[in-house]
């Protein structure tokens, strides 16, 4: 006989994760704004130093396309943010990003924490990915404010249009060297790099650098009604 959905009582739970077992990490969605935003923020580092760098913009020569490449990737920079918004697994992520326990600041503490993700329960992100997002998120609000105002100048004061080049100019030196430090992380994380691809990770590694994540995870399966069987 075939069972039907639900008809399986508590007793029937699903068997516990097998040690090979296969986490589902990322949805689409959210694998699609990581790379979305990505692409666009690489085409505007580089063609920010095309702008900026003497050598580049001789190169380059045309600055008035590169200018409008950048203005225009600048601008639709938070449209995947505000569609990823839409989907119910990114808003729950935000939520994770945005709470700060005291086991983040155990971990930034510990050395042995960060090195070898031992030691401290962590969530579904460390507290090095939290503050990522944090600087990534302001940074996004930032440039575009005063990237908004460097555009449409006619509609601003002399000293905001002053301001609004000091800090987007700054600030991009800082994303830069933000973006580095995420990319040298990432490319020294296989597991994780391709988790941002296939959208899933092993358990085995997830008990190991995000033990509090995996324990949720495991708990969840175990909770679960088994699929129907023949």
């Amino acid at each position: 006989t075939t069972s039907t959905p639900g008809s399986a009582n508590r007793t029937d739970a699903a068997m516990p994760l097998s040690s090979d077992a296969v986490l589902a990490r990322f949805t689409r969605a959210e694998r699609a704004l990581h790379w979305s935003v990505a692409v666009l923020m690489i085409i505007l580092i580089a063609t920010a130093a095309c702008l900026y760098v003497p050598v580049l913009s001789g190169v380059v020569g045309n600055r008035p396309i590169v200018r409008m490449i950048h203005i225009i990737a600048g601008f639709a920079l938070p449209i995947p943010i505000i569609l990823a918004m839409f989907t119910r697994a990114f808003r729950m992520d935000a939520q994770r990003f945005n709470r700060f326990t005291s086991y983040d600041w155990q971990w930034l503490k510990s050395k042995r924490a960060r090195a070898r993700g031992t030691g401290v329960p962590v969530g579904k992100f460390n507290a090095g990915q939290k503050l990522y997002a944090a600087f990534a998120l302001a940074s996004i609000i930032l440039m575009l404010g005063t990237g908004a105002m460097m555009t449409f100048n006619s509609y601003f004061p002399d000293f905001l249009r002053t301001g609004a080049t000091f800090v987007h100019d700054w600030l991009s030196l800082a994303i830069v060297v933000v973006v580095v430090g995420h990319i040298y992380k990432a490319l020294g994380d296989t597991t994780a790099r391709m988790a941002m691809v296939t959208g899933t990770a092993p358990l085995s590694w997830a008990e190991r650098e995000h033990s509090a994540w995996a324990a949720e995870q495991k708990a969840l399966a175990s909770t679960e009604s088994p699929a129907p069987t023949a």
